[in-house]
């Protein structure tokens, strides 16, 4: 967010808590894209805060988190002292959850691959109404298809990308019988090492694919660990993911942090992970 929509969401986070009972001294920036991630003290909440636009995101994900959390998964919870909803004021939509102080060392791959498995376990056990990977795929593929909202993406490139979303999207998504609820973005990034163990954050992402589509996104070591997991499907999911990653640096609105160099790293990476099928 640009300064002033930065200066708004920490002011309205901080409202929104204190109106919930919640003390709010300080306010400390998280995280900064096109949402942020604030901690707020000393009633010590992570506050995620977005465009009014996002309301329904923010409720699925507050949703999916308070799902997963009856049947003790490991994944960040909204903040129990307040109900598990996402709030809207000021045109921003606002939901509340507990804040987990990182611990080193990071997770190894084998540690990595455990706590996903246990994740996908408790995702079976809930019922949600998610798209399926290739809806997200499709959204992707539409920002990359309209030269207005990717303006600077160059007709070799677009026509790159596009194909490879539109044929590796067929292709995984032909076969359904390995679907089940996923992640959908479990980067190591989304991946918190806490003294309650490994959590996963971010749970707006969740979508229905095979478990493949998820490992896609970890250490690549990972998979050795995961029993069952298909070598072959994980490598194209990986092309996948860096070509839905790559279309997302090239929307015009973009507000990723270092996104020229992702533009590029992404292309590249897309192309890495094509040569090694």
């Amino acid at each position: 967010m640009e300064p002033t929509e930065l200066h708004r969401a920490v002011e309205t986070a901080r409202t929104t808590a204190a109106e919930l009972g919640l003390q709010v001294d300080d306010v400390r920036v998280v995280h900064n894209s096109d949402r942020v991630a604030l901690r707020l003290l000393p009633c010590d909440v992570l506050a995620r805060v977005a465009p009014a636009g996002h309301l329904a995101e923010a409720a699925f994900e507050v949703e999916v988190a308070r799902r997963l959390a009856d049947v003790d998964a490991p994944v960040g919870e909204p903040d129990p002292r307040v109900a598990p909803r996402a709030h809207v004021r000021d045109a921003l939509a606002v939901s509340l959850w507990t804040h987990y102080e990182p611990l080193v060392p990071d997770i190894t791959p084998a540690g990595y691959a455990d706590v996903l498995m246990r994740h996908h376990a408790a995702l079976r056990r809930i019922d949600v109404d998610a798209p399926h990977f290739t809806d997200r795929v499709a959204v992707a593929l539409a920002e990359v298809d309209d030269r207005e909202r990717s303006p600077e993406l160059s007709d070799a490139d677009r026509a790159f990308l596009h194909d490879t979303l539109n044929g590796l999207s067929a292709e995984i998504g032909a076969d359904r019988a390995r679907d089940q609820l996923l992640h959908g973005e479990p980067h190591p990034g989304n991946l918190l090492n806490t003294r309650h163990g490994p959590l996963f954050v971010d749970l707006a992402t969740c979508c229905r694919g095979p478990v493949e589509f998820d490992l896609a996104h970890g250490p690549e070591e990972a998979a050795e660990h995961y029993a069952g997991a298909d070598p072959a499907l994980i490598h194209r999911c990986r092309a996948l993911n860096w070509a839905m990653f790559s279309a997302w640096r090239w929307r015009r609105d973009d507000q990723m942090p270092d996104r020229d160099h992702w533009r590029t790293e992404g292309l590249d990476r897309v192309r890495a992970a094509l040569d090694g099928m």
